[in-house]
C-alpha cells in the first residue's frame, strides 16, 4: 500500500511538472511552445469544447492563464473604455471586469483593435498596456480587480494604433515603445510602476514586436526586431549588446530561438521581406559580419509570429502559405497553404498548431515531409493567438472565448 501511495504521489508530481501556466504573450518562454503532453489535437465547434463564453466588446489580445484564472482585455468602443476581464478557468464565467482606461479611441489599422496588447501576470498582479491619446499607458491590478498602480512611461504615436504587450523579467515589466517619434524600450517596477531603465531607439519607427528573453552566449539577452533593426539588450539595465541594421523597416512578428541550431530567427516585414537566422554571440554592429548564417525571402511572415520546434523553423505568411525550414541550413522541407493568418503559431508534444483567420486550426508535424495530423473547424473568425495551460487550449474568437479539451 505504501508503494502504491508513493507511485501515485510521484505520478501527481510528474503531472504537475508538465502542467504550465500561460502568463503572457506566447507563454512562459515567449515563443509559443508548451512542454505539456496532453494538449488537444481534435475538436470542432461542438465537440471537445469544455466551454465557450461570449466576451463583451472587441479585442485581439490573447488570453493569459494563471492556475484557476484567465485574463484578457477588450474595448467597449461605444463607451471608449479599455477593460480587463477575469474569468474562471473551470467554467468560463466572467468573475469581474475592470475599466483600465477611458480615453478617445485611437486611429487603428483595419486589422488591429483597440485592445490588442496581451496582458501579463506573475500570479500576484496582472499588467496591461494601452494607448492613452499620445501616451503609453501601463497599469497593474491585483486578482480582485483593484488597481495597484498606473503610469504613462512615454509618448506613443502610430497611424496603425497600439499593440505592445508587456513581458516580465525579475522585478521588471518591460514594454516596447517603438513608434513614429522618440522610440524607446522601458522597464517598470512590478511593485509600483516607476521607471527602472529606459533605452532610446535610434530610428523612430513603429513596430509591434515583443522581445524574446534567453540565456545566450553566456549572458541574459533580450532580443527584439523593430525600429529598422534586430538588436539584443541586457534586460537588467537596458544596455545594448549587439544590433544589425534592417533588414527592413517595420516588424510585427516576434523573434524565436532554436537551441539545437543555436540560432535566432526573425521574420519581417514591410516594405522588404526577409527571414534571417542569426548567431547570438555578436558584439556591436553585426550587420556585415558572419553572424547571419542564412537568409531567405521565401515564406516571410509580417504579422504572425513563427515557431521553432525540434530541428525545424516554421512560419506562415499573412496570406496563408506555411513553410517549414531546416533550422540549421534554411533548406525548405515543405510549403503548404493554410488560409490567411494573423494568429501566431503554438506547439506542444512535437506538433505545431496553425490557427487561420476563419477559425480553422491545422495541426501538423514538423518533419521533412508535410503531414497534417488534424484540421479543426471552430466556426468563428479568429485573430488572437491561442494559449495552452493544464491540458487545455484557449482560443479567442471574434465573439467568444473557447476552452478546448476536457472539463
Amino acid at each position: 500500500m505504501r508503494a502504491l501511495v508513493f507511485i501515485f504521489g510521484l505520478l501527481l508530481v510528474c503531472a504537475n511538472v508538465r502542467a504550465e501556466n500561460w502568463p503572457c504573450w506566447r507563454g512562459e518562454r515567449l515563443d509559443g511552445t508548451s512542454v505539456e503532453t496532453s494538449v488537444p489535437v481534435h475538436w470542432s465547434s461542438t465537440s471537445n469544447v469544455a466551454w465557450k463564453v461570449e466576451l463583451p466588446g472587441v479585442g485581439h489580445a490573447s488570453p493569459v492563464v494563471w492556475e484557476d484564472r484567465i485574463f484578457t482585455v477588450t474595448a467597449l468602443e461605444q463607451n471608449q473604455e479599455r477593460v480587463l476581464l477575469c474569468l474562471d478557468r473551470k467554467s468560463g464565467k466572467i468573475l469581474w471586469q475592470q475599466i483600465a482606461l477611458k480615453a478617445p479611441l485611437e486611429k487603428i489599422h483595419q486589422l488591429n483593435s483597440h485592445a490588442s496588447s496581451t496582458p501579463a501576470t506573475d500570479g500576484k498582479l496582472v499588467y496591461v498596456a494601452f494607448l492613452d491619446k499620445n501616451q503609453m499607458f501601463v497599469a497593474a491590478y491585483d486578482f480582485t480587480g483593484k488597481q495597484v498602480w498606473a503610469v504613462r512611461p512615454g509618448p506613443f504615436a502610430s497611424m496603425h494604433g497600439f499593440c505592445s504587450s508587456p513581458i516580465l523579467f525579475k522585478d521588471k515589466v518591460i514594454v516596447n515603445g517603438d513608434h513614429d517619434g522618440d522610440s524607446y524600450i522601458v522597464a517598470l517596477s512590478r511593485e509600483d510602476g516607476r521607471t527602472l531603465w529606459k533605452t532610446p531607439r535610434k530610428n523612430h519607427t513603429r513596430s509591434y514586436c515583443v522581445p524574446l528573453l534567453r540565456e545566450l552566449a553566456g549572458q541574459t539577452q533580450m532580443v527584439l526586431s523593430g525600429d529598422k533593426s534586430v538588436a539584443s539588450y541586457n534586460p537588467n539595465n537596458g544596455k545594448l549588446i549587439w544590433y544589425m541594421d534592417g533588414p527592413t523597416e517595420q516588424f510585427v512578428a516576434s523573434v524565436v530561438y532554436n537551441e539545437k541550431a543555436g540560432l535566432l530567427f526573425m521574420t519581417g516585414g514591410f516594405p522588404d521581406h526577409h527571414i534571417l537566422a542569426i548567431k547570438p554571440d555578436g558584439q556591436g554592429n553585426i550587420t556585415k559580419s558572419d553572424k547571419i548564417v542564412w537568409r531567405t525571402n521565401k515564406g516571410v511572415s509580417y504579422v504572425p509570429s513563427p515557431i521553432s520546434e525540434g530541428d525545424y523553423f516554421l512560419v506562415v505568411s499573412d496570406s496563408g502559405v506555411a513553410h517549414c525550414f531546416a533550422a540549421k541550413t534554411g533548406k525548405i522541407a515543405w510549403q503548404e497553404r493554410m488560409g490567411s493568418h494573423h494568429a501566431s503559431l503554438v506547439s506542444a508534444k512535437g506538433l505545431v498548431y496553425f490557427l487561420n483567420d476563419d477559425g480553422v486550426m491545422n495541426v501538423v508535424k514538423p518533419e521533412e515531409n508535410f503531414e497534417r495530423v488534424a484540421q479543426n473547424q471552430l466556426g468563428e473568425k479568429t485573430f488572437a493567438s491561442p494559449a495552452i495551460s493544464q491540458g487545455q487550449m484557449f482560443i479567442r474568437g471574434d465573439k467568444h472565448l473557447f476552452c478546448i479539451g476536457e472539463k
